[in-house]
């Protein structure tokens, strides 16, 4: 039996309308925007690095988007803090949305404390012993969340204990207080100055949150209360839903919106929810507002898709769910898996220099 055979036809890809890739030449390059472009015109990470530049351009020079900057992973701890307050300052983002655990080590900067280093000559038992709180290469001193919860119950003198607070209530008055200070300075002062509203939707998972919780205590003690049990049960009128409205009508009054992701987790989670959210309360309530859907995306993350996990998946699979508008009707995005600490900062380098900042 002869064998099978399939004629092929050899196309010349430029005939067929595809893009031609250029080598990265170094000695072209004058900018840290011109090597993005540069870099754009490659392959793999480098290419889609250079691709978030358009997208984020794109997202921060549109007078009508709203950028909601989410932040996961230990970056205030790994020194991205300026970064984060260079975006608000310069008015890249109208909302953020983090992990608690971010801010609280954003607020040991911000407060002029100091992290370190680790020795890896040290072990983590020894650590523990000394006071040192390990985050992989990187030491937070627990003197420093001491201090950091001395200077949260500072700013909570101005809160009565009978109002009802949110994490955006409380980010807003921590950044007051540093503002106030002549050498303030961190996250959230700048989204204070700027009124970005900061929302911390795991509140609890943070130091922050244990802050809030044993300052409640406190003023029970205050009133009395001695058995160490019996404190557990006066709680801070904490109510999260207030953060979650509070977003929506947020999303609600941005005619486009755009979102900027460092890593994944809740905060991305929470922030790409806004859609569904209107969409079931539609549904449900009869009403016709229309539910926000993210037009522009970039996303910094290692974690891949095929772990079926929220931090690894697409934006593409988020328009499955109604978070994102369609590439087919004017979505755009960009999605790097790289490490945020690699990237990020090169990545707005270019946008200042575009923007001429």
């Amino acid at each position: 039996m002869a064998a099978m055979t399939q004629s092929r036809e050899f196309h010349d890809g430029g005939q067929d309308g595809l893009i031609a890739l250029e080598s990265l030449d170094l000695d072209r390059v004058q900018s840290f925007a011109g090597l993005l472009r540069a870099m754009s015109r490659t392959a793999f990470s480098g290419r889609s690095l250079g691709e978030a530049l358009d997208v984020t351009l794109a997202m921060v020079r549109d007078p009508d988007c709203k950028v909601v900057l989410t932040l996961s992973g230990a970056m205030t701890i790994a020194k991205m803090g300026k970064v984060i307050a260079k975006m608000i300052d310069t008015g890249m983002v109208q909302a953020i949305v983090s992990t608690g655990a971010l801010m609280a080590h954003g607020l040991s900067e911000a407060v002029g404390l100091v992290h370190y280093r680790h020795d890896p000559r040290a072990s983590d038992e020894e650590l523990f012993a000394k006071g040192y709180n390990r985050v992989y290469d990187t030491l937070e001193m627990e003197a420093n969340l001491n201090y950091v919860e001395e200077f949260v119950s500072r700013a909570l003198e101005r809160v009565s204990p009978e109002q009802e607070l949110s994490s955006e209530i409380l980010s807003r008055t921590l950044g007051q207080v540093l503002a106030e200070a002549p050498d303030g300075q961190g996250v959230l002062r700048s989204a204070y100055l700027k009124n970005v509203p900061v929302y911390v939707p795991a509140f609890t998972d943070s130091e922050l949150g244990l802050d809030l919780s044993t300052w409640a205590m406190r003023h029970a003690q205050r009133r009395g209360v001695s058995d160490p049990l019996a404190l557990f049960d006066h709680r801070p009128r904490f109510n999260p839903f207030l953060d979650l409205n509070s977003f929506a009508r947020f999303a609600l009054g941005a005619k486009r919106l755009g979102i900027f992701t460092i890593g994944g987790g809740v905060p991305r989670n929470w922030a790409q929810e806004v859609g569904p959210y209107i969409d079931i309360t539609n549904h449900r309530l009869g009403l016709d507002l229309t539910p926000p859907r993210y037009q522009y995306g970039v996303r910094i993350c290692p974690e891949p898709a095929h772990w079926g996990g929220l931090s690894g998946c697409t934006y593409s699979e988020g328009v499955s769910w109604g978070k994102f508008v369609p590439p087919a009707e004017g979505g755009r995005f960009a999605e790097v898996f790289a490490d945020a600490t690699t990237v990020w900062p090169l990545l707005i380098k270019g946008v200042l220099e575009e923007l001429g900042l």
